[in-house]
């Protein structure tokens, strides 16, 4: 047997984003039907470089497939100007879960992106109105577009708001969609006005202060202790849907408040894999203000890389090496 070799173009050929969004949402059920294994994500931090490793194993028992992996990730703040290289980058290992085969080595980078954006898109389908059709952009980076590749497949976005204070980052953002979506740049409190606001910054103190009546927020930046984006006022008034609870209240948007007491387990309505299984309720007319915590997880890796190492597989995509001898 031999080893799937995929980069990084090979990857995107392979990614069909409505199927990953599905099998992102199936991951997430089986994660509150207890059929998955995820240990906790482990960290070595590398403060003389400024940066860290992660490693996310996981396992997944869906109701149709199930798959093995682990992603080694790293976050380099330094990269872009020092090494020419991204901030995050990723490799992912994924494996036959039946005889542990390596079945694919794979770029994790722009999947990571992927799967971040097809976590918002399930809980954009679940928690936010069904009639919206703006979406709100707090940050212009990369993330931003794979948020709106993604939403725009679980609602009719038609109108856009992007707000950065980087000048260059709107204008490649407008350039990229403008044709498809309504565009426009905005304030903060412009964009976290639309129907769904996905926020996607960096930031240790909040900036989105004010957020529509009925708007859905996906807090995606957050993804270090003491990294927040929202303010601690709309949190407590929010349903509150996080990705996981050891995550979320160590390393998500609700870390800080959380730390503080400012926020308990009274305050959370539930995961969103329960939501997904109907566990909890959804979306109710009743809702005002929604919040999907995102913290990224393993199985949302794991589900990403078997979509596409299964249109790898089928379309002769990517190149064969014997990784592993099979020696006996």
């Amino acid at each position: 047997m031999e080893t799937l070799i995929l980069d990084s173009e090979d990857v995107t050929e392979s990614t069909n984003i409505v199927e990953v969004i599905d099998a992102v949402e199936g991951a997430f059920g089986a994660y509150a039907r207890g059929d998955t294994k995820m240990p906790a994500k482990s960290y070595i931090d590398l403060p003389q470089y400024n940066g860290d490793f992660r490693s996310m194993p996981a396992y997944i028992d869906a109701e149709d497939w199930d798959a093995a992996g682990i992603k080694w990730v790293n976050v380099h703040p330094d990269n872009p100007d020092e090494a020419d290289l991204p901030t995050v980058m990723g490799t992912i290992i994924y494996s036959d879960p039946t005889t542990g085969f390596p079945l694919a080595l794979m770029d994790g980078t722009g999947l990571t992106r992927l799967r971040t954006g097809a976590a918002a898109a399930v809980a954009t389908r679940y928690l936010a109105r069904e009639d919206a059709t703006s979406l709100g952009l707090v940050g212009a980076g990369v993330q931003s577009h794979y948020q709106l590749e993604a939403i725009a497949q679980v609602r009719d976005i038609q109108t856009v708001v992007i707000s950065d204070p980087d000048e260059e980052a709107r204008e490649e953002f407008i350039a990229a969609y403008g044709d498809e979506f309504d565009v426009r740049e905005g304030s903060i409190e412009e964009a976290a006005a639309c129907d769904v606001v996905s926020t996607t910054t960096p930031v240790r103190d909040p900036i989105v202060h004010s957020v529509g009546e009925r708007t859905h927020v996906n807090a995606i930046g957050a993804d270090a202790a003491g990294k927040h984006e929202i303010a601690d006022e709309i949190l407590q008034e929010a349903k509150l849907v996080i990705d996981d609870y050891e995550q979320c209240t160590h390393s998500g948007e609700i870390n800080v408040p959380w730390s503080e007491g400012l926020l308990g387990d009274d305050d959370l309505h539930g995961e969103l894999g329960e939501v997904v299984t109907g566990a909890v309720a959804g979306r109710t007319p009743e809702d005002g203000v929604t919040v999907f915590d995102s913290t990224g997880l393993a199985i949302q890796d794991v589900a990403a890389a078997h979509v596409v190492y299964e249109d790898a597989d089928e379309h002769d995509v990517g190149t064969e090496f014997p990784l592993v001898g099979t020696d006996t």
